[in-house]
């Protein structure tokens, strides 16, 4: 691998060179006024990332696993119902971990490369009528197949089954590079990490709860030291943390939102739909096909990209690794080995794109699978240059 190509896994992403500054900061004191000046100004940017004004931000040093964990065991107690559909791996691993905490799940089984089926939850909802379903898990962003689901319809579904139950969401791969309302949707927690879409290194959980799913932390009864709120809450007030905080990815987690907003969000957001697209017309002109099966659901952070029958997509992904020094991702669980992943996702622009396309396309050939050298890469060009040729057009 080379440190001088940018990386085009679903993360960790690449890192601004400002961003990695901030980072690489002298030890501070985070008993002393400093570390305020750090942690407000970071979660108050979070809170305008994920457009609310009503849920609070808890920052800890952990990952999106951590998060999740954070979510369930603040809110629930062990024998509760959980309802959520298994459309992918980390569906998969946020269902296998309430399990294991002894939380009982409805589990809706959604063939991989489809979004979560808010109809059919619906339909579960409004036939519990005792209410025993105390939330309703949904990915927003399914990594391992490129699928994004449609919050809003989830929430629709609740609303209109008059259904009391907590909406979790897994924002790891979506929350800072697609368009996300917390606020909006009724989403009462919300999970990312600091690798993704904040293009930080990895060491952050960030997760946000509604007042509603804070009404639940003290009647809560799942065993929490770590990842309790309250113990934050109790130090957020007066500049403080609990424990040891990672003052070093605060910082940076203050500078990204600040970058974010600069660029502003729609511009964020319209960034990664039309790199996005670029990726999509590279696909269509090497005649593959993407693992997400129509286009409502293709995701602007990530493709899973499918290679023919008989073929092991894990060796292009280990070729382009060895021979070109550049990362892909490759498949898990039920598409491990049928497809590869390019990350499209946080620090990128679409120059960088091309040369990760170029480089698939290398591979590709190198493995002797039928690609003409050029064809993805003309017609992602077509794409990113369209703006230009609609200008040239109104001036015309």
């Amino acid at each position: 691998m080379s440190f001088q190509n940018p990386v085009f896994i679903p993360g960790p992403t690449n890192m601004p060179e400002a961003l990695r500054r901030a980072c690489d900061m002298p030890a501070l004191d985070h008993r002393s006024p400093l570390f305020g000046e750090i942690l407000q100004p970071a979660l108050a940017g979070v809170k305008k990332v994920l457009k609310t004004e009503l849920a609070e931000v808890f920052l800890f040093p952990s990952t999106g696993t951590g998060g999740w964990e954070t979510a369930i065991s603040n809110t629930l107690s062990r024998g509760d119902k959980i309802l959520a559909a298994r459309n992918g791996m980390f569906s998969h691993r946020w269902i296998d971990m309430c399990q294991r905490h002894g939380l009982k799940v409805e589990v809706v089984e959604a063939p991989w490369g489809t979004g979560l089926p808010a109809d059919c939850y619906e339909e579960i909802l409004t036939a519990d009528t005792n209410h025993e379903i105390k939330a309703v898990l949904a990915t927003h962003n399914e990594t391992a197949t490129g699928v994004k689901s449609d919050i809003a319809a989830v929430r629709r579904a609740l609303n209109a089954a008059k259904h009391p139950a907590l909406l979790f969401v897994d924002g790891v791969s979506s929350i800072a590079s697609m368009d996300f309302r917390m606020d909006e949707w009724g989403v009462d927690a919300a999970v990312t990490g600091s690798q993704k879409g904040f293009m930080l290194p990895p060491g952050l959980a960030i997760i946000a709860l509604s007042p509603k799913a804070q009404a639940e932390v003290e009647s809560a009864r799942l065993p929490r030291t770590f990842f309790d709120v309250r113990d934050m809450m109790k130090a957020y007030a007066s500049n403080a943390y609990p424990y040891t905080p990672a003052v070093g990815l605060m910082n940076g987690l203050k500078q990204s939102c600040d970058m974010l907003l600069a660029e502003g969000l729609e511009n964020v957001f319209a960034r990664h739909h039309r790199i996005a697209e670029g990726v999509r017309a590279a696909v269509r002109a090497w005649g593959l096909e993407l693992c997400a099966r129509t286009p409502d659901v293709y995701s602007d952070s990530v493709s899973a990209i499918r290679t023919p029958e008989g073929f092991n997509a894990n060796d292009l992904v280990t070729h382009a690794a060895a021979k070109y020094g550049v990362a892909f991702g490759v498949g898990l669980g039920e598409v491990a080995g049928k497809v590869f992943r390019i990350g499209h996702l946080g620090s990128l622009t679409d120059v960088m794109m091309l040369s990760g396309l170029a480089t698939a396309e290398m591979a590709m050939a190198d493995l002797g699978l039928n690609i003409k050298l050029g064809s993805g890469v003309a017609a992602a060009q077509e794409v990113y240059r369209s703006d230009i040729a609609i200008a040239s057009k109104e001036a015309a």
